[in-house]
């Protein structure tokens, strides 16, 4: 009947027409954080503003990818005859190996897709790294670079480029259009924290011998 007093609305059409402050926030911060990352894309394509750095941008990518990371350790372990750098390289590969399954877990529980305007012409890809979050070059590269940092003996100058060095590769990911800038984002904080739980769980003759004994 037309004086019928119209029927409530369920609870969850009222929540979706009375979105929470935290829900308006996080899309705000979404919306921003794709808008940027497309706009600091300038070398997603060879037609990009900085289309001709993108061949420098790629040997960046390359120096962060987690292949030449792992090789490269498994061939200093291989090769090494002193037991303390066995033991750092043992850690090292342990770290590696760590940040690359943490990154795989995180990226298949979030999904979520590349940015659409990254060419998918990545240097060696799996399964998970159709996804974007988080980019596992920058959770690599700060876990990198605290683990030279505190095993190794380097002057300041090397120190230095280290860190240029994992802020580069990090940039780079949203510079080629690879990933958003929360990706990478997370992707440093993940790589800071991953560090915390090699220290914990540090590899030593004491605690896994049976390791060191292969060696």
């Amino acid at each position: 009947p037309s004086g019928a007093a119209a029927a409530p609305l369920p609870e969850e059409d009222c929540m979706k027409l009375n979105p929470s402050f935290v829900g308006i926030a996080l899309s705000s911060l979404l919306a921003i954080d794709l808008w940027a990352s497309k706009r600091l894309g300038v070398c997603a394509g060879e037609g990009s503003a900085w289309g001709s750095a993108r061949p420098l941008m790629k040997v960046i990518e390359v120096s962060g990818h987690g292949i030449p990371w792992l090789l490269g350790t498994f061939y200093g372990l291989c090769q090494s005859d002193s037991s303390a750098a066995r033991e750092v390289l043992l850690n090292l590969l342990f770290a590696l190996l760590l940040d690359l399954v943490m990154v795989a877990v995180v990226k298949g529980l979030v999904k979520r897709p590349r940015p659409t305007h990254n060419k998918m012409d990545m240097f060696v890809t799996i399964s998970v790294d159709k996804y974007s979050f988080p980019s596992g070059h920058a959770t690599r590269a700060a876990l990198v670079c605290r683990f030279i940092l505190r095993h190794l003996v380097l002057a300041v100058p090397l120190r230095v480029l280290v860190v240029l060095w994992a802020l580069i590769v990090s940039i780079s990911r949203v510079m080629l259009g690879r990933h958003n800038m929360t990706d990478v984002l997370f992707g440093l904080l993940l790589g800071y924290a991953l560090y915390g739980v090699v220290e914990h769980c540090w590899l030593s003759p004491a605690t896994a011998p049976a390791l060191f004994a292969l060696w």
